[in-house]
């Protein structure tokens, strides 16, 4: 119990030093802006991070033969995760009960991160992200997923701003690959960058906030549609300033969406009365009440 226990709290330490837990903050921005009772943000936060501590733990147990190899991997943490290798698939499934468990007990719609987020994260790390065009489509479908533990799957607002954060998390992969591009090309591994090439991934990347751009005017407000369509504008450089710039950008157009469905009290686009109402009404960007 003691060596699983370690495992999770070194994965979560990892993880929350990286930056790489996002997906609650964007799970919780949606909650607020949804207007949900405060304890049904505290279960659904709860379960948004245990669910983040399992993707995670699964994605670390599995890469553990090539963290080993890797300078930046090889400690203390990675050595005890291999020597407790069935402490961490215990954990894994500890994690697993609790999860369905909070499920079944709170909202059945929670089942739709668990299985969807979950399974695509296994597969992701599995296989998918050594498959050019695989991986930026999966983190597209994790991106959705993981954030539908902020709504029940009834709303269709925040299935409105979830896909958003999808689009997001699939500009920020293709930016990533483009990051490791000379690293996988090097090792053999066939990512989308490697198989495209840096300048076309690059014009993906643009295609994606294009695309993102024009959701976001068509389902919140065009205002949303700015900030991406500046990123469209912006030069490659060096891709880690690149990788922040464009985080930056889609914060802002992230924030100002959430914002705008929270002070009209959950209305948007008219993409999403349609989708509320049964597409009765039509084409337009006034505001309407649920």
């Amino acid at each position: 119990m003691s060596a699983a226990l370690r495992i999770l709290f070194n994965v979560a330490q990892y993880r929350l030093q990286r930056l790489e837990m996002a997906n609650m903050g964007g799970a919780l921005i949606i909650m607020l802006a949804l207007r949900l009772s405060p304890a049904d943000v505290a279960v659904r936060l709860g379960f948004a991070f245990l669910l983040n501590l399992l993707v995670y733990l699964n994605n670390d147990y599995l890469d553990l033969p090539t963290d080993l190899r890797s300078p930046e991997r090889d400690d203390g943490n990675t050595r005890f995760l291999r020597d407790h290798r069935g402490a961490a698939l215990a954990a894994q499934l500890g994690l697993v009960a609790v999860l369905v468990a909070v499920a079944a007990a709170w909202d059945l719609g929670l089942v739709i991160p668990l299985v969807v987020g979950g399974g695509v994260c296994w597969l992701y790390s599995a296989r998918l992200k050594h498959v050019a065009g695989a991986d930026i489509t999966a983190m597209m479908v994790w991106g959705a997923a993981m954030l539908t533990v902020a709504f029940p799957p009834t709303h269709a607002l925040g299935w409105a701003l979830a896909g958003l954060l999808a689009l997001d998390s699939a500009v920020f992969e293709t930016i990533q690959v483009i990051r490791d591009h000379d690293a996988d090309r090097d090792t053999g591994v066939r990512t989308t960058a490697v198989v495209l090439g840096v300048p076309r991934t690059l014009a993906l990347a643009r295609a994606l906030l294009v695309l993102g751009a024009a959701a976001a005017a068509v389902a919140i407000h065009p205002l949303a549609a700015v900030p991406p369509l500046i990123g469209v504008t912006l030069p490659l450089g060096r891709p880690d300033r690149y990788w922040n710039q464009i985080r930056v950008l889609l914060g802002v157009a992230f924030l100002f969406a959430a914002g705008w469905v929270y002070v009209h009290e959950a209305t948007g686009g008219w993409l999403v009365r349609c989708v509320a109402d049964g597409c009765t009404a039509s084409p337009g960007l006034s505001v309407m009440s649920q």
